[in-house]
């Protein structure tokens, strides 16, 4: 028998968890509006499919992946009232505002996929194009034309809303906007309604409605059944041009780079920051955009060891709060150790050497006879290379190598530190005296340059 849990709570299945979330989000007024908006959608997404297969108008069913794309916005929007409603856990820090950042990615990603599906479908049908019926087709467009305005006008979407204003215009966009201008210069009352930009999704809503109208007269007309086809690319291309620019933006946000809208204003923070009273420097500073509208961001601030690491923490959060809601600064201080000054006399042991610390070196054979030589302690030189062997460390104390090797030449003077006075007393001191070299008188009117000559009274110059 395995331990007993008594206080254990039972582990929910994935299905549970949602339906969880689900009665949280239903919890909240604002959010059965949404829910109502879905159940219509599913009914006239059901229908325009069946009128689609009806008319064999692969226009039509362009324009009804408009629908779908609704139901995705809608979606996008409980998602978004449910980030508003969990606050930040111990896993997840930042909250959950990147859900619905991934939401809006997810939804014009499979927008863009269905366009590519009609312009596949769309290639093959102009090799054989298919005879069109225009019976539900001029019906199906205002269903759905109606149902989409309604949609997008009635339900305030701030995720698809504040995309759609940051992200950069689509190429539909620019070319409404210049016919706009030359319209508005006409009639300037339109200026409030298409300049400066207008709405994305209602534009492409009424230019594939426009382009489905042009289909059924052209059908009706001259039975030009590969018009139909041409409209599907059309709607298509709009549809993948307009849904581009957001899924571009929102990748961006995925990745965690800088807004390119707000770098000018970061770089004018910092230099603020790094001019307050304390600081010395601003490092290692990274800012990303968490959500669509929120700001985060991490800074290493260096202080002076003598400032006061709570005033400079809230100087520098003061300045950047401004821009960066979600803000972490570390603080720490400056590292640069002052060397230790010798503020008193010498100590004994820097000046006097251990004299208990001799190594002896071997002598060298010489056939006539040694006296024992004392060399002067080595000057300090650059330090050896790393592969040296027997290398002495660097805190061992000073040595003193003894050498008793002979000189060659049997050379009797000391090359030790001789002082002052025993240089006297063995006449070197004094002009003219020598010392003695194995008994024989050395340095004896030794000339004052190049040496001794008979036949010239006078030393040379």
């Amino acid at each position: 028998m395995g331990t007993i849990h008594l206080f254990r709570k039972p582990q929910r299945s994935l299905f549970g968890k949602l339906l969880q979330e689900f009665r949280l989000v239903a919890a909240d007024r604002r959010s059965w509006k949404i829910l109502l908006f879905g159940v219509i959608n599913l009914v006239c997404t059901g229908l325009l499919l069946m009128w689609c297969s009806s008319t064999n108008s692969i226009a039509l069913t362009a324009y009804t992946y408009l629908t779908i794309f609704d139901l995705f916005s809608l979606m996008t929007c409980l998602i978004s009232y449910w980030v508003m409603m969990r606050k930040p856990s111990p896993v997840y820090s930042f909250g959950f505002e990147r859900l619905e950042v991934l939401a809006v990615f997810a939804s014009t990603v499979l927008a863009q996929l269905g366009a590519l599906f009609i312009l596949k479908e769309s290639a093959e049908r102009f090799l054989e194009q298919p005879e069109i019926h225009t019976g539900r087709l001029l019906v199906g467009t205002f269903v759905a034309l109606s149902f989409n305005l309604f949609t997008m006008l009635s339900i305030r979407n701030k995720p698809f809303a504040y995309v759609s204003e940051a992200a950069s215009t689509s190429w539909l966009q620019e070319h409404v906007a210049d016919l706009s201008r030359s319209l508005c210069g006409i009639i300037p009352g339109l200026s409030s309604i298409f300049l400066p930009r207008m709405n994305p999704f209602v534009l492409i809503d009424l230019a594939g409605a426009f382009a489905l109208c042009i289909t059924y007269m052209l059908i009706e007309i001259n039975n030009y059944f590969a018009v139909d086809t041409a409209s599907a690319i059309a709607i298509a291309l709009m549809t993948f041009g307009t849904m581009y620019p957001m899924s571009v933006y929102s990748g961006k946000v995925l990745l965690q780079t800088t807004p390119p809208h707000v770098i000018g204003q970061l770089d004018k923070l910092i230099r603020e920051v790094s001019t307050l009273d304390g600081v010395l420097e601003v490092r290692n500073e990274h800012f990303w955009t968490l959500g669509f509208g929120s700001l985060a961001g991490s800074v290493h601030v260096r202080i002076r060891r003598d400032a006061n690491e709570q005033m400079v923490l809230a100087h520098v959060t003061n300045r950047l709060y401004t821009l960066v809601s979600t803000l972490t600064v570390q603080i720490f201080k400056d590292d640069w150790t002052r060397p230790a000054l010798l503020s008193g006399p010498v100590t004994a042991n820097v000046l006097h050497f251990p004299d208990h610390h001799v190594i002896p070196m071997p002598p060298l054979k010489s056939a006539d006879d040694s006296h024992p030589v004392t060399s002067t302690p080595a000057k300090p030189s650059s330090p050896p290379p790393e592969f040296s062997f027997n290398t002495p460390g660097r805190n061992m104390n000073p040595v003193i190598l003894v050498n008793t090797q002979a000189r060659p030449y049997g050379l009797g003077l000391n090359h030790g530190y001789t002082p002052y006075s025993s240089t006297l007393s063995q006449g070197l001191g004094v002009p003219g005296i020598g010392a003695t070299l194995g008994g024989r008188a050395a340095f004896i009117n030794a000339p004052s340059r190049y040496g001794a000559n008979d036949r010239m009274g006078q030393p040379r110059p």
